[in-house]
């Protein structure tokens, strides 16, 4: 498991093999905190951009404080 990505979200596994990792925890936690963030903010609608990079940083503090 990477620290950065927080590993796999949704790997395809069969018996013997991993046969795709899916998306990364990361993305999958910035995917969530996105859709809040487009919903509960009328700035998503100006910049995307910044909303995304938020979105990832809630992202990154979900993955951080797994560590705990």
């Amino acid at each position: 498991m990477s620290a950065k990505t927080g590993g796999p979200a949704f790997p395809l596994v069969t018996e013997k093999q991993i046969l795709h990792d899916g998306m990364t925890l990361r993305d999958y936690f910035a995917a969530k905190a996105m859709a809040q963030l487009m919903f509960n903010s009328p700035v998503v609608q100006d910049d995307a951009r910044t909303t995304a990079s938020w979105a990832y940083e809630y992202a990154d503090a979900m993955l951080k404080a797994r560590e705990v």
